[in-house]
């Protein structure tokens, strides 16, 4: 201690205002001395070692954060697009079309072609994009019209749908059972069609008038499985006043059958079947009727992948070789794109038109 010290020491004592300075050991010294020289420091104990001499840069996070931000945007703007790229339906767009509330002013945009698979039906289909089932028949708000009140035309569409269902999409009838929940509908004193209805679903064979794919649409299960348990349809009910102040119910929709073998080789194809049926909903007081019925006016319908031979009463998807021979049947200077609908089938036939023919199809 050196003497400036030993003055400041004794003059802080007489004060009592500190303490004696303590002369650090010899061991305290060497630890001192071998801290200072960085010897001694166990490796790792709150250290950090780069594995680099190089500083860290944080350029890179700020480009991998720019990128992460916009291929969640990219996401959110074009989820199908984006799947497309990633290996999905081929780019195509997946995203459920808007209900159909007015007549289409053009047809749907082709896809990418895609063939159809038993895990994917409607791959490279339009019909990819339409509702399942029911859920893509539009059914109008209703109003007071003819004799009925809103209620009941409410009513009356409810069961003009429940009819399209009972004859296109119950799972029995497409398997070739009696569509009976949609005979129930049909008023049992319309003497025609009560005859088409015994004739058509009789034993025998019928004609182009009995055909009963004319209302229904049906399978032989023996040959024909569908594909799954979805039906895609798109359409819409439309009414008016009609005679003697009915309420007069128009359907237009398209169904979407994806079919394979029954011998379950693979093949995938789509029976597609647009159907028009015009239906009334009569006044019991001016018209002979059944409580809860209605009376056809009309049905029509065309068909794709349903068979161009003569009527067997049922769908006769072309499977192989089949599909080669409905080709050549064809009448290649009449195409026809099934999914269009922006134009009405030619009722002038009357009740129960089939068409005349088979049309070449543009895609199925």
């Amino acid at each position: 201690m050196s003497d400036e010290e030993w003055e400041r020491f004794l003059r802080d004592a007489e004060a009592g205002a500190g303490s004696a300075p303590v002369e650090p050991s010899a061991r305290a010294r060497e630890t001192e001395r071998r801290l200072r020289d960085g010897a001694g420091r166990p490796e790792g104990w709150r250290t950090y070692t780069p594995a680099s001499p190089r500083p860290r840069s944080r350029t890179g996070w700020y480009v991998a954060g720019f990128v992460a931000a916009v291929a969640l945007l990219a996401v959110a703007l074009f989820p199908q697009q984006i799947v497309g790229w990633s290996g999905g339906d081929g780019g195509q767009d997946a995203t459920p079309l808007a209900a159909e509330t007015g007549p289409p002013q053009e047809a749907p945009e082709a896809g990418p072609g895609r063939r159809a698979t038993l895990a994917e039906p409607f791959r490279g289909s339009p019909a990819a994009r339409w509702a399942d089932g029911a859920a893509g028949i539009t059914v109008p708000e209703a109003k007071a019209t003819g004799w009925m009140d809103a209620a009941q035309v409410e009513q009356a569409l409810g069961r003009s749908r429940d009819f399209l269902v009972a004859a296109s999409l119950d799972p029995r009838v497409l398997r070739g059972a009696r569509p009976t929940e949609a005979i129930t509908l049909l008023n049992p004193h319309q003497k025609d069609v009560q005859q088409y209805l015994r004739t058509a679903l009789s034993a025998g064979t019928p004609t182009p008038d009995t055909d009963p794919l004319l209302l229904f649409s049906r399978f032989r299960p023996e040959r024909t499985r569908l594909v799954g348990d979805v039906v895609k349809t798109r359409g819409r009910l439309t009414y008016r006043e009609g005679k003697r102040g009915a309420v007069e119910v128009t359907a237009d929709v398209t169904f979407v059958y994806p079919v394979t073998p029954a011998d379950g080789d693979g093949e995938v194809i789509r029976t597609i079947v647009r159907r028009q049926i015009v239906m009334s909903w009569d006044d019991p007081d001016k018209v002979a009727t059944a409580p809860g019925t209605m009376t056809l006016l009309s049905y029509a319908l065309d068909m794709t992948n349903g068979g161009c031979d003569a009527p067997t009463g049922y769908f006769v998807p072309p499977f192989g070789r089949a599909a080669a021979a409905d080709e050549g049947a064809a009448d290649a200077s009449r195409q026809v794109d099934p999914y269009d609908r922006t134009e009405p089938l030619d009722l002038s036939g009357g009740t129960g038109t089939a068409g005349d023919g088979c049309a070449t199809a543009t895609r199925s």
